[in-house]
């Protein structure tokens, strides 16, 4: 089974760099949306990716400073360096070794920039949302520019590992940009709610940090069963068969107090 997640805006480079990183598969192809996002000025970013003038000064910076060959200290892990929401459930510099190897089989990050992450692919710092409408030679957007190529890796990792199923906690933003009539594998996308006052609702924030605790659940329990994932009760999450289908199963709990 895959499981693919979102990447963050929020970095944290305070982990150590690893000897045991990779090579993102579409190092050519960040490098060259970098280079197009260097030639924007500071006004541009921001427009183009709704940020502050001074994320953006920040995220041009970042591009300028993008580079072919970039020093060690210039990279991270891709599951240490991302530090939003999703990775706060995910909790990657907590994995055994072994959930690392297997979590690097089996989990994939989707990036505008970098296409298709395993959690030890080296990253350079950056900001750029798949939303992006970011102009190339192939289009007037992120969403036109990966075209198939996620869902191409996502098969071919597939039929590497021998996955019958991919579970999809990933935003509808970056899932939105795989092309799933290409996808060779079903689709199981969990839902997760928070009851409040007789009222069960998605909340971004828990929603968010819960995809993450899933991707967890599955890497450490190294589920290769779909129907496996109703088992997840972490956060006191429980699986809601009523209100379920195969392909989106509900997780409710309590609202935090």
């Amino acid at each position: 089974m895959l499981v693919c997640i979102s990447p963050a805006k929020k970095l944290d480079w305070s982990e150590a760099p690893r000897s045991d990183v990779t090579t993102p598969d579409f190092s050519a192809d960040a490098l060259n949306l970098a280079k197009t996002a260097r030639d924007l000025s500071v006004p541009q970013l921001q427009k183009l990716m709704s940020i502050s003038e001074n994320l953006a000064r920040l995220n041009h910076e970042r591009f300028v400073a993008f580079a072919d060959k970039p020093a060690d200290e210039a990279l991270r892990p891709a599951a240490l360096a991302f530090a939003g929401d999703t990775y706060q459930g995910l909790e990657a510099a907590s994995f055994s070794e072994d959930d690392v190897r297997w979590a690097q089989e089996h989990l994939r990050i989707l990036s505008g920039l970098y296409g298709v992450l395993r959690p030890l692919d080296q990253i350079q710092a950056y900001r750029l949302e798949m939303g992006s409408r970011l102009k190339t030679d192939r289009g007037g957007s992120l969403y036109a520019y990966w075209g198939q190529e996620l869902s191409k890796a996502l098969n071919a990792q597939a039929k590497a590992t021998g996955a019958q199923a991919l579970v999809n906690c990933a935003s509808q933003e970056y899932f939105g940009a795989v092309d799933v009539s290409a996808l060779n594998l079903p689709i199981i996308t969990p839902q997760f709610l928070e009851l409040k006052e007789g009222k069960a609702k998605i909340v971004s924030f828990y929603a968010k940090k819960a995809r993450g605790a899933m991707a967890r659940f599955i890497v450490q329990n190294r589920l290769s069963d779909p129907a496996q994932i109703v088992e997840f009760d972490l956060g006191g999450y429980a699986y809601q068969p009523e209100q379920s289908t195969p392909e989106k199963p509900v997780f409710l709990r309590d609202y935090p107090a």
